[in-house]
């Protein structure tokens, strides 16, 4: 008995047949196709298929009919167009080689979210990918509500190049851009922990509490410093929370009910849980607020600073280890270890200066809606106001969230 595996064909330099067929779609083009190739024998080697506005673009990459009998190619190529005529098709038969050789080393997925994606967006950056030495191989969209969202597969040019010489388009031209290496990492962060005030929810909590104490312009301006770096954190937390001082703390109730959700926040986390990921969040606010988005979203883990009470009102301190810029990125390393995902794994997602290191540690950091030196910063920004769009950064389709939804239910609307 013959053991001996088969060779694999080097099939990167033999002649192929490139069969391209478009027109108007209707079920049984593909099958149709396929069973008038099948009576010539041949083998597939590529195939891909696209339609858009129910017009078909279907390309068959196949090697020529076995044999190699006088005039058997002419005849496929008869028929296909007498197959394609009937339906009122149109067929296209490319004779090549070197056709299906492997894609370039360099190999990256540019996702592109536009609010709108112009014409002109899209001629630019496919220009600065060719100027940086890639090849666009495929594009396929993401989602086209509330943002169109495209994915590009690019070969020919690092990783890093690429996305720095992106980025500095992107603002320019008015579109959020990610560009993360392909291969199998890209699938597997199974951790992804966010910042909460801007960024899972619309309000900075501190600032809530501040209106109920009458400081609230001031606690206001404090931390929009911090926010954009000007401030040390931790002195400005410690600073702000001083004017809270002796705040009655039955406040925390009417403070949970006025906190609002970022729109597409319970997406995210929704779809996140139901692909596997635990899902955490880390916070320079009050674990007085976080502790109720835990219990209502079902959070794996949660790290934030807590408002000292004595006789029923706030003291103006905090307890405990501060939560600043530091501690965020110490958190995100410790949600890790404790979920047993490689940091290189993980994704963070935060808005202010105090996110940087955080983001800077996590295998992907996206700076959300963020303060000028965070987007600079971070590996990819997202500017439109959307959370769940950071779902496209991780290549799920929109589809594929609204299918999910239409399967399980929806229980919570997004706010």
């Amino acid at each position: 008995m013959d053991t001996t595996e088969p060779q694999p064909r080097n099939a990167h330099d033999e002649r192929t047949l490139l069969v391209k067929v478009f027109g108007k779609d209707r079920p049984g083009i593909t099958t149709g196709l396929f069973a008038t190739l099948a009576a010539f024998e041949l083998d597939v080697i590529d195939l891909e298929q696209v339609v858009t506005r129910g017009r078909i673009t279907l390309c068959a990459l196949v090697t020529p009919p076995a044999g190699g009998e006088p005039g058997a190619e002419g005849e496929l190529r008869v028929t296909v167009h007498r197959w394609a005529e009937e339906l009122h098709l149109q067929a296209e038969i490319i004779s090549g080689t070197g056709d299906n050789r492997p894609r370039r080393e360099g190999r990256s997925h540019v996702t592109v979210l536009g609010h709108p994606l112009t014409a002109a967006a899209v001629s630019e950056l496919a220009a600065e990918i060719t100027g940086a030495g890639g090849n666009i191989d495929r594009i396929f969209r993401l989602a086209k509500y509330p943002v169109t969202a495209v994915e590009l597969a690019v070969s020919g040019v690092a990783t890093e190049r690429l996305r720095a010489a992106l980025a500095l388009r992107a603002a320019a031209l008015r579109v959020d851009i990610a560009v993360v290496a392909a291969g199998l990492e890209r699938r597997a962060k199974r951790l992804v922990v966010m910042d909460v005030d801007s960024t899972l929810i619309q309000d900075e909590v501190i600032e809530l509490f501040a209106a109920h104490a009458g400081c609230e312009a001031e606690v206001a301006e404090v931390t929009a410093a911090a926010m954009r770096g000007e401030l040390d954190f931790a002195e400005s937390l410690h600073a702000r929370v001083a004017l809270l001082a002796g705040l009655d703390a039955g406040v925390v109730a009417k403070v949970r009910s006025e906190v609002r959700f970022t729109p597409g926040a319970r997406t995210l986390v929704r779809t996140l849980q139901r692909l596997g990921f635990q899902v955490g969040i880390v916070s320079g606010g009050f674990t007085q607020v976080t502790d109720h988005l835990v219990e209502l979203l079902g959070l794996d883990f949660a790290a934030a600073n807590t408002l000292e009470v004595e006789d029923g009102r706030f003291t103006g301190r905090v307890t405990g280890e501060i939560v600043d810029r530091a501690g965020k990125a110490r958190w995100l390393a410790r949600f890790a270890e404790q979920a047993k995902v490689p940091l290189g794994q993980t994704v963070a997602i935060g808005d202010g200066a105090n996110d940087l290191d955080m983001l800077n540690a996590a295998g992907l950091g996206v700076a959300f809606n963020a303060k000028p030196v965070v987007r600079e910063a971070a590996d990819t920004a997202v500017n439109v106001p959307f959370l769940d769009t950071v779902l496209y950064l991780l290549g799920i389709t929109r589809e594929e969230v609204e299918a999910a939804d239409e399967l399980h239910g929806t229980p919570d609307a997004d706010e």
